[in-house]
């Protein structure tokens, strides 16, 4: 009897299994691996989360955070991080749970994103353990560094400040004197870095470690604010930089009474060109121009900006939210209480309610420095696998254009004027252009001192927001931290 037939048979069948098992094992770890990985019916999850190493996060050719084995069973891997306070507000932290990049790209780092499992399936179905990919950042490691020292150096309170490449979105600095190192809460320090997260979530006080400055706390932007104003200003109104303001005393309609300007020489005397009087910050130019525009319209010109939304940095990773309320609520009834024409008025010089992140008002002065557009900001360059094969790559795109190029060439020679002749003249030489803000925030806390602008002056790259509460204004208690940060950025 003639057996080949049958035996063919059986092979055939047995091999159409063989392959069917593959298909089905590659379905289930590769494409399903992220929703099985984070359903909160796998009892798996926790216990397996450390027994594989993490990719690198990387930037400028430096490794910043990266696994190593703790000899232990578990965790088997820990996490680690290069000058952990710098950089923090960009990498986040990972101890199963985590934060910014670590959270944004967990899947990438494990090594449980379909775009890896995709291309090792043979690996996962053979039994090899999964190989984390790694990260790269578009942040500056020496500014990062510089602005980090600049900005706990400058204060006791809060700062921050956030640098953008205005050609591509890329984020360069992203800094905070709020930041904490994030290996002391790595799966190596076990139970301690659980319990130390926890009292860092629940402090009380003014500086919160695990809320960073640079895009996750809002402050009053004071007059560094002007510069939305003046757009909107020159947009709906039909002004330009020549346009003759009035700059002298002004009443506020509701109250009767003054809205003061820092001095009442100069340009804010009486009446002065628009360029005059943003470059000597007069109050009552602005203030009269929220009046002119209205809320409504103050409030839709900034939203083109970005404000009323948390503006998205990476999955997961989105900026606090920058305001310009046309409504409050009532706390004791918690009825909306309109923004009447007095609080109007205020808020087009960056008091009343408004508030703004320094990524944020960075990406106002990249809006000016940009011919109008502001690109979609982002803190990651690409991504690889294991085998160094590209698996993401960022791709510039426009965020929003909310002033026409000609608005924009007329608001550059605007900050230009801030630092020739008007409230930022110590920062001459500094190669760079932009506004002063001094926002007050009451009797018991410091101004919040702010300077926004871009540089190099002339041919702008880069546009920047800094803020540092304590006394004194703007220029000198933020400006000289701006010079120094771009003069690091700028070198590149």
């Amino acid at each position: 009897m003639n057996m080949d037939k049958p035996v063919r048979r059986v092979a055939v069948f047995a091999l159409l299994l063989f392959f069917g098992l593959m298909a089905q094992v590659n379905y289930v770890q590769g494409s399903q691996a992220d929703k099985l990985q984070s359903d909160p019916n796998n009892t798996r999850q926790i216990s397996q989360v450390f027994n594989n190493p993490r990719g690198q996060i990387t930037a400028g050719g430096e490794v910043l955070a990266w696994s190593t084995p703790t000899g232990k069973d578990n965790p088997k891997y820990g996490r680690n991080y290069k000058d952990g306070k710098v950089f923090s507000p960009v990498t986040g932290y990972f101890n199963g749970g985590g934060s910014k990049v670590e959270l944004a790209y967990n899947g990438l780092l494990a090594g449980t994103d379909k775009r890896i499992t995709h291309q090792r399936w043979f690996d996962q179905f053979i039994g090899k353990k999964p190989e984390g990919g790694n990260v790269d950042l578009s942040i500056d490691p020496a500014a990062q560094r510089i602005a980090y020292e600049k900005l706990v150096n400058g204060t006791t309170r809060r700062s921050g400040a956030a640098v953008v490449d205005i050609k591509t979105g890329a984020i360069k600095v992203l800094a905070s004197n709020s930041s904490f190192d994030p290996t002391d809460v790595a799966p190596q320090k076990g139970t301690k870095g659980g319990q130390l997260l926890e009292q860092m979530d629940k402090t009380t006080d003014i500086i919160k470690p695990l809320i960073d400055n640079g895009m996750s706390e809002v402050f009053p932007p004071g007059s560094s604010f002007k510069t939305v104003v003046a757009a909107i200003g020159m947009e709906e109104l039909h002004l330009n930089e020549n346009s003759q303001v009035k700059t002298g005393h002004m009443t506020l309609p509701e109250s009767g009474k003054e809205l003061p300007n820092s001095h009442d020489g100069g340009s804010c005397a009486g009446t002065a060109s628009l360029k005059g009087a943003f470059a000597e910050s007069c109050n009552t130019t602005f203030g009269q121009m929220a009046l002119d525009l209205g809320i409504d319209k103050l409030n839709a010109g900034a939203a083109k900006f970005g404000f009323g939304q948390n503006i998205r940095v990476e999955p997961l990773m989105r900026s606090a939210k920058s305001q310009v309320p046309v409504s409050i609520p009532d706390l004791a009834t918690g009825k909306s209480i309109p923004t009447g024409k007095d609080a109007t008025a205020r808020s087009g010089i960056g008091q009343e309610n408004v508030q703004a992140t320094p990524l944020q008002m960075a990406m106002v002065a990249e809006a000016v420095a940009n011919g109008g557009k502001i690109m979609q900001p982002y803190v990651v360059n690409r991504a690889t696998a294991k085998d160094q094969s590209e698996v993401y790559k960022a791709s510039p795109k426009v965020f929003s254009q909310p002033m026409s190029s000609d608005t924009a060439s007329q608001l550059r020679d605007m900050m230009r004027a801030v630092v020739s002749e008007g409230t930022a003249t110590i920062l001459q030489g500094s190669n760079i252009a932009g506004k002063t803000g001094t926002a007050e925030q009451g009797a018991e806390f410091p101004n919040a001192r702010w300077f926004v602008g871009f540089g190099p002056s002339d041919h702008p790259r880069y546009a920047f927001a800094v803020v540092s509460e304590g006394k004194g204004d703007g220029a000198h208690g933020a400006g000289p931290i701006a010079a120094a940060i771009m003069q690091a950025v700028m070198k590149k």
